[in-house]
């Protein structure tokens, strides 16, 4: 089957399913917040559809993708609404935030690769699609939940979104199916994420070092006798 095929029959539930998990994320964000059903629906659908509005903007498709199908932003808004009455049962709602944001992820890397493979970027811009399509609905749910960026964190979060396009857009590259392909790319994201949230790994912070003084800087004052002495 052509590709343009596969991939429009395929991502259509891999997009589905991205939307909304990435709504429950940012709908859980707003329990915490103690939010009404109107914060819940707004955080929920603006993380739902964020990144790939993004990407689509990038990419020069207008309208993007919610907008010509609005089931997407309905997706959203419904599982919003769930999460609105059921958000008391997780115990631990953040940690569970984390590893849907960590399907997410995993899911529109791979869409947003794709995305860029379809509309003929290039390798390397759709590599570049997959990163920005995974991390920017959970950069815009944390500003608008008033917490720090997962990006900006210590933690191991973009590393392995570009890992999932690469590895997809490179086995797209060799001939492999999409379908193969795609859960190759979810799956060393996936599989990357998960060993960092349950490993606690992170990257190595900058350590600050103090700067130099004028006197550090400053040439070695000469010896104008120095010469005339010797002798």
């Amino acid at each position: 089957m052509p590709f343009e095929a596969t991939f429009t029959s395929v991502v259509s539930f891999l997009d589905a399913a991205a939307v909304a998990v990435f709504a429950i994320t940012g709908a859980l964000v707003a329990s915490r917040k103690e939010m009404d059903i109107f914060g819940f629906a707004l955080l929920g659908t603006v993380t739902g559809v964020g990144g790939g509005t993004v990407r689509d903007l990038l990419l020069g498709k207008l309208p993007v993708f919610w907008v010509q199908q609005p089931t997407y932003a309905a997706i959203a808004l419904v599982a919003s609404a769930i999460v609105y009455f059921l958000a008391h049962i997780p115990e631990s709602r953040y940690r569970l935030i984390l590893w849907l944001d960590a399907v997410g992820l995993s899911l529109v890397c791979v869409i947003g690769a794709g995305r860029g493979l379809a509309a003929d970027a290039g390798a390397f811009i759709a590599v570049v699609m997959g990163v920005i399509t995974a991390v920017f609905g959970g950069i815009i749910r944390d500003v608008l939940g008033g917490e720090s960026p997962v990006i900006l964190r210590r933690e191991i979060y973009v590393i392995p979104a570009l890992l999932g396009a690469l590895g997809f857009v490179l086995m797209r590259t060799a001939g492999v199916a999409y379908p193969l392909s795609a859960i190759g790319g979810f799956a060393l994201c996936f599989t990357v994420r998960g060993l960092a949230l349950y490993y606690g790994w992170s990257l190595p912070p900058y350590k600050s070092r103090p700067g130099r003084t004028p006197a550090d800087v400053a040439p070695a004052p000469s010896n104008p006798g120095a010469s005339g002495n010797q002798g």
